[in-house]
């Protein structure tokens, strides 16, 4: 049996809905508290036994490698100046034991696309995709855990989902299935982002996926979709005429980072939970609760 050792990171978007904050800033950089995005996304990654982050960037994209690099200068001036505590958060963003592996997407062409483009890494191992902007806070036992745990007992591809409204389902990819045990269905097709009087249900597609590396040879076949870019749905489609894969509802919250409104909640939650902070924090939000009434 082959294990999940691998994640691709698709973080080559030019993240338009937070201009001008992301007009020389990647979006997976923007912080919840004092953490960035991706930040996040990669502890989930490793947390699941993911040994290799494969992180497809595009241009302007130059930050997201540094912060996962060594930073000579910052970690003299921290040494000299005795913080310790600080230093420590600075030299242990990621365990010595993962190696990180940067690819240029040369052009703009689609989820399917960027996750084509980490196949000389994956080979023909299982492999995870993780969107960094859905932030997925599920405790101890992260998303991506879950779903590794699925894989192992299955033998077959998992992707989350989480149910929403009918009338946002134009807005996702949407799963058909039959339930094959608790929160978890055997898939018999996914949509992109139909019209909710089409949607096959309302399971929505979140950032969290394990593949097979077959997918790779669907990729390559599969011409432009929705939004005229190349969709990872399409090709997971017809994966299924083939192949088992499940859909997986995952325990835990998600935080849709890529709307304004959904990185201000995960602010807020993270915020208050925050050990540094979250008690004053709180404190202030409640006092700006009760001068409003």
């Amino acid at each position: 049996m082959k294990k999940v050792r691998k994640a691709i990171f698709p973080v080559a978007g030019l993240g338009t809905r937070f201009l001008p904050a992301t007009k020389a800033n990647p979006k997976e950089m923007l912080p919840v508290v004092d953490k960035p995005l991706i930040q996040y996304a990669a502890e989930e990654a490793v947390e699941a036994g993911i040994e290799v982050l494969v992180f497809v960037t595009g241009r302007n994209k130059r930050s997201i490698p540094d912060h996962f690099d060594k930073a000579y200068e910052l970690e003299a001036e921290l040494e000299a100046h005795n913080k310790t505590k600080m230093l420590d958060v600075v030299r242990h963003i990621l365990p010595p034991e993962v190696s990180c592996v940067y690819i240029r997407q040369p052009e703009a062409l689609g989820l399917g696309h960027a996750v084509l483009c980490g196949k000389s890494v994956i080979g023909n191992e299982p492999f995870a995709v993780i969107l960094a902007d859905d932030l997925i806070d599920a405790g101890p036992n992260s998303c991506l855990k879950q779903m590794v745990e699925i894989y192992e007992r299955e033998q077959c591809g998992v992707i989350g989902v989480q149910q929403v409204e009918q009338k946002d389902v134009s807005s996702y990819g949407v799963v058909a299935g039959d339930p094959v045990g608790d929160r978890l269905w055997r898939m018999s097709g996914i949509v992109e982002k139909p019209a909710p009087e089409d949607a096959p249900s309302n399971m929505a597609v979140v950032g969290r996926y394990i593949l097979n590396a077959s997918i790779f040879n669907m990729l390559e076949q599969t011409r432009a979709g929705s939004g005229n870019e190349i969709q990872l749905t399409d090709a997971i489609a017809n994966q299924l005429e083939t192949q088992s894969i499940y859909a997986y509802e995952f325990f835990g919250r998600r935080y849709d980072c890529g709307s304004k409104l959904g990185y201000l909640q995960a602010t807020v939650e993270y915020g208050v939970k925050h050990p540094e902070v979250g008690e004053r924090f709180a404190k202030f939000l409640n006092e700006s609760r009760r001068l409003e009434g």
